[in-house]
């Protein structure tokens, strides 16, 4: 999947690793904020790749607010071909 047809939720250098183990971005790096909150899955990239990943927490920061995800393995694509063979079962 290229990364010119999907919008990111939250743009990442999946490079930026700290103390914690975590990858961590600027929550101004997020397409709206207000989807960045702890626990929710949300899609994540840079130039290169697209992932799914689960936000870790966020830390206020004295240059902005640090957001920490952790990134879950398959392909976006992975992810997408699930939720297409999910049905639900009439009751």
């Amino acid at each position: 999947m290229s990364t010119d047809t999907v919008v990111v939720d939250l743009e990442v250098d999946f490079h930026n690793e700290d103390e914690t183990g975590y990858v961590w971005t600027w929550l101004s790096e997020a397409r709206d904020p207000s989807l960045i909150t702890p626990d929710r899955i949300v899609v994540v990239g840079d130039d290169d790749a697209l992932a799914m990943a689960r936000v870790v927490d966020l830390v206020e920061h004295e240059n902005g607010t640090i957001v920490h995800i952790d990134v879950l393995p398959g392909t976006v694509d992975g992810y997408l071909d699930a939720v297409a063979r999910a049905t639900v079962s009439p009751r």
